[in-house]
């Protein structure tokens, strides 16, 4: 475990600096929520906490600058939070999803993110792809897949001293299960930072993990064999 504390009143800081931005962007989701399945959260209070504030919980462990690929982006949770309060940090947005792509195009314009591409592509298969593969500082995502799976979609993109970052819920048993897949994928041992959030809404974990070595050319697997064989 990292022996770091995330610092929510930094946070809220942060948040409040850029409250019209994201005012507008909990809008955009109400408004396409319905037509695109982007989020059961729709309570204003529950959506600040459990999505804004738990994207933004990672933000110190970003790199200045850092060049970030999402797997899995959704709604954009991490990205978009990440990206109002850390104008450096630049975003490529991977979403199998074409309905999510087109919110997430929507939301990149309505809020005027410079440094942010959004990539309608299976994860699999852009891995497997010299413009892509081991280009990136960090590779981020929350709530795509079990750890061992999730390494495999990740860990190709990520260069060499860069790091997976992953969100979680609680991660103990998932972290173990993952030992293997992490080393076999160019990995050190996984490192965490577990936290609550305010108000009593939920045990979070970070999951970070260094890139220390090539990933072998083999992986990602594709055709499902992420999901369907996990490496265990």
């Amino acid at each position: 475990m990292i022996n770091s504390v995330v610092d929510f009143e930094k946070i809220k800081q942060l948040y409040t600096k850029n409250a019209e931005k994201f005012r507008i962007f909990r809008e955009l989701i109400l408004t396409y929520h319905e037509k695109y399945n982007l989020t059961a959260i729709l309570d204003e209070r529950e959506m600040l906490i459990k999505h804004f504030y738990d994207s933004m919980a990672g933000e110190s462990f970003f790199p200045y600058g850092a060049e970030v690929i999402e797997i899995g982006s959704g709604a954009g949770f991490p990205s978009v939070p990440l990206k109002l309060i850390r104008e450096d940090l630049r975003f490529t947005l991977v979403e199998s999803t074409g309905k999510k792509c087109e919110f997430l195009k929507t939301a990149v314009s309505k809020l005027d993110l410079c440094g942010v591409n959004v990539c309608n592509l299976r994860a699999e298969d852009m891995g497997k792809d010299g413009k892509y593969r081991e280009k990136f500082d960090v590779c981020c995502a929350r709530a795509v897949a079990r750890l061992n799976t999730l390494a495999e979609y990740c860990m190709p993109f990520v260069k060499t001293g860069g790091s997976m970052i992953a969100y979680k819920g609680r991660a103990e048993e998932e972290v173990k299960e993952a030992d293997n897949a992490l080393k076999l994928l160019g990995g050190d041992r996984a490192q965490t930072v577990s936290y609550e959030l305010p108000e009593d809404q939920g045990m979070r974990t970070l999951v970070i993990v260094k890139k220390i070595k090539q990933t072998p050319a083999k992986y990602p697997r594709g055709n499902g064999k992420e999901r369907k064989n996990p490496i265990i």
